[in-house]
């Protein structure tokens, strides 16, 4: 068959629904039309302060679009993928066509089993490292998908990182708008968006080395401090207009999936890319003539219960 139905639209539906997003706001709508299986961003679910520019909601539908295409492959389906197809339909992110049938690979398998187990990991690490040849599996990640991932390596690399990204911070801290928005966010553990109450992690204290969003009032137990040599990683592209954009997001999600297959925890620091100034710093301090999207936190961890979603019928067009 030429063309997708309404089967392939929903097992891509499902998987696509697992992607990150800032807040965990879920920016994303399937359609079916003329036999493509289509991701659109979805306006309303685009946040006023933090996302004013649409870069957050076009990096999580470009981590749901990869999603999808592994849960169309797992059918025997592989899509070829086309960004913005439609120049007078902007909010239509990525277009999913079916391309030659086959059986899908090993690596593919994979993948898409660590979907479900996929969450971000607010709290702190184990002090165990992250073996090399787990790192090159994660650069590859990022390479396959037309992106880089910088891992920083020694102290002096990562204070630098930690500069920006605390000197971000607060320059976020002070927009009155933003800090409202965040809370905002801020809901039951049961509720399908939304930061869960019991996601958040605990309240930041002097000696971190990195900044935290401020979701609660939970402090860390005694002795829990922050691991003091992270690994942390830059996702960036070459370019930086929206088709770079939901580029990138395919890389992270492939790249978080590669580290959740690998046995890892992750979570996003997205401080020193949303403040344009600190991005460039960031930008300048690895050398890059690319556009870093997002930076990243991994390492070893206590796995905890997944981010709810919204049902998949509400996502469905």
């Amino acid at each position: 068959m030429n063309h997708y139905d309404d089967a392939d639209l929903r097992a891509a539906a499902e998987a696509g629904i697992r992607a990150p997003s800032m807040l965990n706001s879920q920016p994303w709508l399937f359609r079916l039309r003329d036999g493509g299986v289509e991701i659109l961003a979805d306006p309303a679910r685009q946040l006023d302060a933090l996302d004013r520019s649409g870069w957050a909601t076009r990096l999580a539908c470009g981590a749901a679009t990869y999603n999808a295409r592994l849960a169309l492959a797992m059918r025997g389906r592989p899509a070829e993928v086309h960004l913005r197809p439609y120049p007078a339909e902007p909010d239509v992110v990525a277009r999913l066509v079916p391309g030659r049938e086959r059986p899908p690979t090993y690596a593919e398998q994979d993948l898409y089993a660590a979907i479900a187990r996929r969450h971000s990991n607010r709290a702190p690490f184990w002090p165990d490292p992250v073996p090399a040849e787990t790192r090159k599996r994660l650069i590859e990640a990022a390479r396959s998908e037309s992106a880089w991932l910088d891992l920083l390596v020694g102290m002096t690399a990562l204070a630098g990182f930690a500069e920006i990204a605390r000197s971000a911070d607060r320059v976020l801290r002070r927009d009155d708008r933003y800090q409202t928005e965040l809370i905002g966010w801020l809901h039951a553990d049961d509720a399908p968006d939304g930061v869960p109450v019991g996601a958040g992690a605990p309240l930041p204290e002097p000696q971190d080395l990195l900044p935290q969003r401020v979701f609660g009032t939970r402090r860390r137990a005694p002795g829990r401090d922050y691991e003091p040599e992270p690994l942390v990683a830059v996702l960036g592209v070459p370019g930086d207009w929206p088709a770079d954009q939901i580029t990138a997001g395919q890389a992270l999600q492939k790249v978080l999936l590669t580290a959740t297959d690998s046995g890892l925890t992750t979570s996003m620091i997205s401080q020193p890319i949303e403040v344009p100034a600190a991005r460039d710093q960031l930008r300048r301090s690895l050398g890059r003539t690319g556009h870093p999207q997002l930076a990243l936190r991994l390492g070893h961890g206590t796995p905890g219960p997944g981010t709810p979603r919204r049902d998949v019928a509400e996502v469905l067009r």
